[in-house]
């Protein structure tokens, strides 16, 4: 990960990730240990993808708008996405167990 962009909204960021080529809509899927793509229905274990960019977001006012955004990347499935997922206060413990271990991967 080298030299990250600053952004100063989640929708900022995911704009300009859109436009480098992320546009998969991940989400976490903690039941399977995995990320998916509702859409497409691809799946992706830890070890068939990267972390490229990790971005956190400090809700100045509300703690429910505290976020992470990671950029991924997968040369084996020819796939670039986002994961959002929400941490502090709000985050949920079973999401956030399964970005612990993908951040292992880095």
């Amino acid at each position: 990960m080298g030299n990250l962009k600053s952004y100063d909204t989640v929708s900022e960021a995911m704009n300009d990730l859109i436009k480098r080529g992320y546009t998969t809509d991940f989400n976490i899927q903690a039941a399977d240990d995995c990320i998916i793509c509702r859409k497409s229905n691809l799946s992706l274990s830890a070890d068939e993808f990267e972390i490229d960019e990790i971005y956190r977001f400090e809700g100045e006012t509300d703690p429910g708008d505290e976020m992470i955004l990671y950029a991924i990347s997968s040369d084996k499935h020819q796939v670039k996405g986002m994961i959002v997922n929400a941490y502090g206060i709000y985050a949920d413990s079973e999401t956030s167990k399964i970005v612990q271990q993908l951040q292992k991967h880095l």
